[in-house]
């Protein structure tokens, strides 16, 4: 998944919900090249709505939810929306184009479409400015926030929604500036020595990256208890089948506490995970992994044959980019 900031991660962090009506919400989407047939709308106080695809190919149910923003997931895709009581919503996708093909119809659609778009600046935006040196970056960030405050308060939207999503955009600065600050950070490891690891190695004995010296190396950063982690996985083991016998080692270590170290031993046994599975040192305050600044998992990190960074922050392997980057480097 690609790595983004949109105001719709934000706004359901500070999701408002606004009162509770007894009037249903009649939803149905139609979606090509599903990732699941199974689709997921989650909102404010633990709300669930639990959607499984049906004879016809379409995922469809009426159920009553209190006004406010929601987030749905297609696999390890979602995105968000915004649900009144009394709303008929129709979207339509292409999951292979997940943000790109989001189109709702219907009654009461008007904010959930001005999401989807709304999710396709934010990404453009980081895709553009944060190329940019921070001078430039900074005045790319308020004219984007004029402009995102502009098309609010012109659009015919619910006033609750205007309130909120303004002050999504306060957020998005503060989480943009931070990003920007953190892009700049990993883009100064590149082409230089990596740190090293000694772990424990789930098969036995202990791996050190420079026992890897000669192959690149993809490192996952994960842990038991990590849901996005292990949304991963079954990605990681396509992306592991595809380079098996190219000259690439696949790498996880696991970031789990101590007392989950047995934990940790059935988990990659049961799931049969491939590649070298190592076990950190000391779980979030291991030195390999406070070399890279590490707040938050899954994090991927990309090492070239004489054990220089290639990506402090590599494309996940969910992500397309990564099989691009990878067919590049070893082909």
């Amino acid at each position: 998944m690609r790595k983004l900031f949109v105001a719709g991660l934000l706004l359901f962090s500070a999701l408002n919900v606004v009162g509770q009506v007894k009037n249903p919400i009649k939803f149905t989407a139609k979606i090509t090249n599903r990732n699941s047939d199974t689709l997921v709308i989650k909102g404010a106080n633990n709300f669930k709505q639990v959607i499984p695809i049906n004879k016809k190919e379409v995922f469809a149910a009426t159920f009553e939810a209190p006004k406010g923003f929601y987030r749905f997931s297609d696999g390890v895709e979602s995105s968000t929306l915004f649900l009144k009581p009394g709303s008929e919503v129709n979207l339509t996708m292409n999951a292979k184009e997940f943000d790109e093909t989001i189109v709702y119809k219907g009654k009461g659609t008007n904010e959930s479409n001005f999401l989807a778009q709304q999710a396709l600046k934010d990404e453009k935006f980081q895709n553009e400015a944060f190329a940019k040196e921070a001078a430039e970056f900074k005045t790319l960030l308020a004219g984007k926030t004029k402009a995102d405050l502009d098309n609010v308060e012109k659009g015919d939207f619910d006033p609750e929604f205007k309130t909120n999503l303004k002050k999504s955009f306060e957020q998005f600065n503060q989480y943009a500036v931070q990003m920007y600050e953190s892009a700049a950070k990993m883009k100064g490891f590149v082409g230089k020595p990596s740190a090293e690891f000694d772990y424990e190695n789930h098969k036995g004995g202990k791996t050190k990256l420079s026992d890897l010296k000669g192959k690149y190396v993809y490192i996952d950063l994960w842990a038991t208890w990590c849901g996005p982690c292990r949304a991963e996985i079954p990605f990681l083991q396509k992306v592991e089948e595809k380079y098996h016998g190219k000259n690439i080692e696949f790498v996880s270590i696991s970031v789990d506490v101590l007392k989950d170290h047995e934990k940790w031993k059935k988990f990659v046994t049961d799931k049969q995970l491939g590649g070298i599975q190592l076990f950190s040192d000391s779980d979030w305050k291991s030195s390999f992994v406070t070399s890279y600044d590490v707040t938050g998992i899954p994090r991927f990190i990309l090492i070239d044959p004489q054990g220089n960074v290639v990506s402090a922050d590599a494309a996940r392997p969910s992500s397309p980019e990564l099989q691009t980057q990878l067919d590049s480097l070893l082909n």
